[in-house]
């Protein structure tokens, strides 16, 4: 079994391919300045048309997380994390994710983390480490 792939549109399509460069891009409005996630075709905050995907550093922390022990696909074998990771660029720019390279026991609340992408067909996806 593999694993499900999101249905890439012209609004998503940067932000699932943007590990191809090694770069996590997110929307970036031009008018209020603020990046936003999922991606979208209007600002959440101000409504405005003038977003696009920007670069950011990549860089963040946990922000809460669980340990799955239910193997919901047969080439899960071992208990993973699920967490939300607040990214380092602005305070709520927040993302549900996979904490990687580490045993489950050892995440933590405010662990600094990194991206580090997964190539699964035409999508990277964004997966986060426990930073150096």
């Amino acid at each position: 079994m593999t694993r499900k792939l999101p249905a890439l549109t012209p609004d998503n399509r940067a932000f699932w391919q943007s590990g191809a460069d090694g770069e996590l891009r997110m929307h970036h409005c031009a008018a209020c300045t603020q990046f936003f996630h999922p991606p979208a075709p209007l600002c959440p905050r101000c409504l405005s048309e003038d977003v696009a995907p920007k670069a950011v550093s990549g860089a963040g922390k946990v922000v809460t997380y669980t340990v799955n022990h239910q193997p919901w696909r047969t080439d899960l074998k071992e208990a993973y994390v699920v967490a939300i990771v607040e990214l380092a660029e602005q305070p709520g720019l927040r993302f549900v994710t996979n904490i990687v390279g580490m045993p489950p026991g050892e995440v933590s609340i405010d662990m600094p983390v990194r991206v580090r992408f997964e190539q699964v067909e035409d999508v990277w996806l964004p997966l986060f480490e426990k930073a150096a």
